[in-house]
């Protein structure tokens, strides 16, 4: 079965909910959901080309979904720094002290929305239309 959308369709929805956390300041759970839509959305690629993937790391998904000529310098760039967010900004042992939500600040918020937007719309365009 062809699951291209739903992919598609969960990484947007993950994305509007970023966009909730930031507008709320939870700024660590901002950073983790938007490395969520981003890797929902490169998943969405690898359904579209027929290569489902697992795992997490969003570098080793993006080198799944294209020829790394084909992929702009942005979208690699946001997939880095997305994906620093998978484990730190959930659990309390990835820092000496203190707990993920004192850990990261609007500015790394701010910044995650753009790359996963930038992430996003790459997967949108590598889609097409349902």
């Amino acid at each position: 079965m062809q699951r291209t959308w739903d992919w598609m369709r969960e990484a947007e929805a993950e994305l509007a909910a970023a966009r909730t956390l930031y507008g709320g300041r939870h700024w660590s759970w901002c950073c983790f959901t938007c490395h969520q839509a981003a890797e929902k959305a490169l998943k969405a690629i690898c359904e579209h080309r027929r290569t489902p993937q697992t795992g997490h790391n969003l570098n080793l998904l993006l080198q799944a979904v294209a020829d790394p000529v084909s992929v702009p310098e942005s979208v690699r760039g946001a997939c880095a720094r997305l994906n620093r967010y998978y484990v730190p900004t959930r659990y309390p042992n990835a820092f000496d002290r203190g707990v993920p939500a004192e850990q990261f600040f609007e500015e790394d918020a701010a910044q995650a929305l753009r790359d996963a937007e930038e992430v996003v719309n790459f997967a949108r365009s590598a889609v097409g239309g349902p």
